[in-house]
């Protein structure tokens, strides 16, 4: 990964970072045997942060694809890349 890649997914790893704080918390919790209900609810934090992250990532995936397709002039080639793009994206819902 180049900086410009780091640089553009900075958000994604910024949430990425805080999901990964949680979790180190829930295996915590884990073991301490905390009540399951308080564990069930940050695991559950934890999924919305990562599907934040994901949002994030396939967002910016898309504003550079649009901005490619419009500096190439090969919409064709990009909107197709899209709806690849969603079809994953409906599949994983």
């Amino acid at each position: 990964m180049d900086n410009h890649s780091h640089h553009k997914h900075s958000g994604a790893l910024k949430i990425l970072r805080t999901a990964r704080g949680q979790i180190d918390g829930i295996i915590k919790m884990i073991e301490e045997e905390r009540y399951c209900i308080d564990i069930s609810t940050q695991l559950l934090a934890v999924i919305s942060l990562l599907k934040k992250a994901n949002t994030t990532v396939v967002n910016k995936h898309i504003e550079t694809c649009i901005r490619e397709a419009i500096d190439s002039g090969n919409v064709d080639e990009k909107i197709g890349e899209l709806e690849t793009l969603m079809k994953y994206i409906e599949k994983s819902l």
